[in-house]
């Protein structure tokens, strides 16, 4: 099963999405990507936040830490076969000389989709992929201890958009 790395950067009570807009609606993203072979999967995010938001891990206070896992097999539009994704969710608390490094939209992408700010406890009731909305709060806890298996994401719990 592929393996998708996220982060849920958290700066300031704010959470890091990538808002596109879909012909069914809003999408909000968890910055990231795919593990790559031969790549483990704090690397692969390394470089899916360089890419993505010019955003260098390496400055941060300490590495990202994974908190939730989340296994998805859905039905996509468009697609003939399941759509199957692991996802591995990272936080990460960026300090305020990180947090303006952070682009305002997606650096890889030709959309150049608006990165948005959100407060954690807005964001935990919106539609957003992975489907982590639920244990958000505990993304702004440094405490928290993971990586914590959610339910997984398929088609009775999740909408394409």
């Amino acid at each position: 099963m592929p393996v998708r790395v996220c982060a849920a950067l958290v700066h300031d009570g704010r959470l890091a999405l990538i808002r596109r807009q879909r012909p069914a609606g809003l999408q909000l993203s968890l910055p990231g990507g795919l593990v790559e072979p031969g790549e483990d999967p704090p690397g692969a995010l390394r470089r899916e936040l360089l890419e993505e938001l010019g955003l260098d891990l390496d400055d941060l206070p300490g590495p990202p830490v994974l908190r939730f896992a989340q296994d998805q097999e859905t039905e996509r539009p468009g697609e003939s076969a399941l759509f199957r994704r692991r996802h591995l969710v990272f936080t990460a608390h960026l300090p305020d000389h990180l947090h303006r490094t952070v682009a305002a939209a997606e650096q890889d992408d030709p959309d150049r989709a608006p990165v948005v700010w959100l407060p954690l406890a807005e964001a935990a009731g919106l539609h957003l992929y992975p489907a982590v909305g639920p244990v958000l709060h505990q993304a702004a806890e440094p405490t928290t201890r993971g990586p914590l298996l959610l339910p997984p994401m398929t088609d009775v719990t999740y909408r394409w958009r």
